[in-house]
């Protein structure tokens, strides 16, 4: 594969840093205004767009100096993800003339956003575009997150919502910074997706170019969060006041205060949980991502294949016969209707046993990759510091945090909103969301209540990162939960990284994959959610 140049193209919000400032080619401003949500103005900047590369390519320089990488790299990311059909056409045209013209042009390595989930099917499943032209006009593009997310436009519009907010509204920490803290938050877990897309918005945010060669060229302030950083991606059990301390008591150097720390906080928290969602879809690098886009001409082996990112979580082929699939739609069904239909009452003692079973129960997931590139692995301090089982058999175990004893509803969310105003509410309503999502469906079956099946995966997630519920089953979690989906949601809420297409295509055979995708989501927000309890608990007993 050709090399694809050493620096982050730029992503962010689109709407940056397209040009060098050398590059005579289309100006910042005609790229921007395709944006706009005025129709007359979009068709102006396209216009000019269009003329601004037919008059590179008509002037008298030769093959691809015609024209720079960068503006190469836009229209190739616009003719791949634009939502708008004339934008995208356009773009598409463009890159062929370039090509006819001697320019090397590049092209895409993958054919969709997921390499877990076809293309084709992706399409079918995602209900109307609409959400994706409102993200397209508000940030600039569409990236392979928003794509995936759209097959469940309520929670997209949420997350999207929330993730401004951390990003981009007004708040304790300058923009940059906040990028900044994703970036690190995102290398934890070897992601080089939201590593080279915060990156990007890092750049175009002012920040500067050398603190992305390494943590030592960040400012003592930023690297004063790594141990915090690594404890909320891997243990955020042993995360206590002193550690809260340590960063706002007064004296400490440099200072943080409450509201920087809980913005910083929620900011790493969004990017592990994130990280768990790329990897558990198996998103494919952006177009004009390293590794999602080559100069190379395809071989006639790549023609017969779709060709794997290098980065992407998809080396193997874990598509599986379907076999008796449909029997355990029809089993997991039966076993749903007869929980509801229980009336046996458990002692608390029995509760809590099978809380503990559950807990401690031996799911294998540690596989071996390859090695992160580089542009991760500079940006990770002390990279053996990873997930370990909340008890390990023979150890032990820290106290369980009872939900009774400190809850989101109860406690997490008045501290968030008094710390970061209107962050509890944004966070709640996600929550609120993704938990009670429902379609009524099931594989193949209609008017399904999917109520416990769905409360048992949130449960399930919670009971790995040691928080228990008193009044809820942890029986009904075996019952539903079959080995397989528990591999699987173990893998991408513990060590995201390690998820592949085997374990991807393993459970809920006869599922649609928006169904896989809403149980992604269902991962990813409960791992949030608990990350952020233990972390609040301790600003909480702090602040006492």
């Amino acid at each position: 594969m050709a090399s694809n140049g050493d620096s982050t193209p730029g992503l962010g919000s689109g709407r940056h840093r397209y040009e060098s400032e050398s590059d005579v080619g289309p100006t910042v401003k005609s790229l921007a205004l395709l944006c706009s949500k005025d129709e007359d103005e979009r068709a102006a900047s396209l216009e000019e767009l269009s003329q601004g590369v037919l008059a590179c390519l008509g002037s008298d320089r030769r093959g691809s100096a015609r024209l720079s990488k960068q503006t190469l790299l836009n229209l190739l990311r616009l003719s791949r993800s634009c939502p708008l059909q004339e934008v995208r056409g356009r773009a598409t045209e463009l890159l062929r003339t370039a090509q006819k013209q001697g320019v090397e042009v590049p092209r895409a390595l993958a054919s969709g956003p997921s390499a877990f989930i076809p293309a084709k099917e992706m399409l079918k499943e995602v209900p109307d575009q609409d959400i994706l032209i409102e993200s397209f006009l508000s940030v600039g593009r569409v990236d392979h997150i928003t794509m995936v997310m759209a097959m469940h436009p309520a929670y997209l519009s949420c997350f999207l919502r929330t993730q401004h907010a951390l990003l981009e509204m007004d708040g304790p920490l300058p923009r940059h910074w906040r990028h900044y803290i994703a970036v690190m938050a995102a290398a934890r877990h070897h992601c080089s997706y939201l590593v080279q897309q915060h990156s990007a918005g890092f750049l175009d945010a002012g920040g500067e170019e050398s603190w992305l060669s390494g943590l030592k060229h960040a400012p003592t302030k930023l690297r004063s969060l790594q141990t915090l950083n690594k404890l909320l991606a891997h243990r955020p059990w042993l995360i206590t006041q002193q550690h809260i301390q340590e960063l706002v008591c007064p004296g400490a150097e440099p200072r943080w205060s409450l509201a920087e720390l809980i913005h910083a906080v929620i900011l790493m928290a969004h990017a592990h949980s994130l990280c768990s969602f790329g990897w558990g879809c198996g998103l494919n690098p952006e177009p004009d991502h390293i590794g999602g886009y080559t100069f190379q001409l395809p071989s006639p082996i790549h023609l017969l294949r779709s060709p794997h990112s290098p980065h992407s979580p998809a080396h193997e082929d874990g598509r599986q016969e379907l076999g008796d699939g449909a029997m355990e739609v029809e089993v997991l069904m039966q076993r749903m209707v007869e929980l509801q239909q229980q009336e046996e009452e458990c002692t608390q003692e029995e509760m809590v046993t099978r809380f503990e079973r559950e807990r401690s129960e031996s799911i294998p997931t540690t596989v071996v990759r390859e090695a992160p590139p580089d542009l991760v692995l500079r940006l990770v301090e002390d990279p053996e510091f990873r997930y370990e089982d909340f008890a390990p058999k023979g150890e032990q175990s820290p106290p369980t945090m009872r939900a009774q004893d400190y809850s989101w509803e109860d406690h997490g969310f008045s501290l968030v909103n008094r710390l970061l105003p209107d962050m509890g509410q944004l966070l709640d309503e996600k929550f609120q969301v993704v938990s009670n999502m429902t379609y009524h469906r099931m594989a193949m079956h209609e008017g399904v209540d999917t109520h416990t099946l769905r409360k048992a995966l949130w449960n399930y997630i919670h009971c790995l990162y040691g928080i228990r519920y008193d009044d809820y089953d942890y029986g009904s979690v075996n019952v539903l939960l079959e080995r397989s989906l528990k591999v699987f949601v173990k893998t991408m809420a513990c060590h995201p990284e390690q998820t592949t297409a085997c374990v991807y295509h393993a459970f809920w055979r006869h599922f649609r994959h928006s169904e896989k995708v809403h149980a992604n989501l269902i991962v990813m927000e409960a791992r949030l959610q608990a990350a952020l309890l233990y972390t609040l608990r301790a600003i909480t007993h702090y602040m006492r």
